[in-house]
C-alpha cells in the first residue's frame, strides 16, 4: 500500500499523513462493474483512488439514472466529505467501477483531525470540492442547454478521455442508461455521428475519431 500511495500522493501529502493513511486505511480492489457505493448506503469512509475509473450516477425517484461525472486516479468522492460535517447520511449517488480499480478507504473519523493537522489535506479537500462543483455545473449546463446529440458526443469524449482510450467497449443500452434516454434514440444518434465522421461503430464498441 505504501508504494501505491506514494506513487501518486507523495507530491501532495506530507510523509506523516501518508503514514497515517497507511496505518488506518484499507486497500480495496473493485472489478469492472462492481459498486463502491450505492444509493441509500451509509457512507462512513473517504476513498482515495489509486488506479482505475469510477462512474458517478444520480438516481431520481422513479429509479431513472443519469451519469454525472467520473472519478480517476488521485480523485476522491466529495460526497463522502459531507458526512464528516453532519450526522451520518445515506448516499444519494452510485459509484461503479468502469475498469478494474484500486482504492484506499479511510474512516471518516480521521477526517476532522487531518483537516486541522495537515495543510496538504485541507488543500486536497478544498480542491476536490472545487473540481466536483465545476463538474456538477458542467453537468447541469449539459442537461439544460445541449441537444441530445451534443450530450451524446460529449459523453463519448469524456469517457474516452478519462479511460485514455478512443476505443470504447460499451453497448447502446448502457449509453441509454447513463444519459437517461432510450436505446432507440441512442442508436439513431450514434449512426448520425458516424455519418458525420465523429465516431466509428463496431459491435459493442465505439471508436471516437475526433477526440
Amino acid at each position: 500500500m505504501r508504494d501505491k500511495l506514494k506513487d501518486f500522493f507523495a507530491v501532495q501529502f506530507e510523509e506523516e499523513l501518508i503514514e497515517e493513511i497507511i496505518e488506518t486505511g484499507e486497500l480495496k480492489f473493485y472489478r469492472e462493474g462492481e459498486l463502491m457505493m450505492d444509493v441509500g448506503d451509509q457512507i462512513n469512509f473517504v476513498p482515495f483512488l489509486l488506479r482505475g475509473v469510477f462512474k458517478i450516477l444520480s438516481e431520481d425517484e422513479t429509479g431513472g439514472e443519469i451519469a454525472m461525472y467520473f472519478l480517476e486516479r488521485g480523485d476522491t468522492c466529495a460526497c463522502a466529505f459531507i458526512n464528516s460535517l453532519h450526522n451520518p447520511q445515506k448516499s444519494r449517488i452510485r459509484a461503479i467501477a468502469e475498469i478494474d480499480s484500486e482504492v484506499i478507504l479511510v474512516s471518516l473519523k480521521n477526517f476532522d483531525e487531518w483537516m486541522v493537522k495537515y495543510k496538504s489535506f485541507r488543500h486536497y479537500v478544498i480542491e476536490s470540492y472545487s473540481i466536483r462543483l465545476r463538474e456538477m455545473i458542467d453537468a447541469i449546463d449539459t442537461l439544460a442547454f445541449m441537444k441530445m446529440d451534443e450530450r451524446l458526443l460529449k459523453y463519448l469524449h469524456d469517457r474516452a478521455q478519462v479511460l485514455r482510450d478512443t476505443m470504447l467497449n460499451i453497448t447502446h443500452q448502457e449509453i441509454a442508461y447513463d444519459l437517461n434516454t432510450s436505446r432507440v434514440v441512442v442508436s439513431r444518434l450514434l449512426k448520425q455521428l458516424e455519418n458525420l465522421g465523429k465516431i466509428k461503430l463496431n459491435r459493442n464498441r465505439i471508436e471516437v475519431l475526433d477526440l
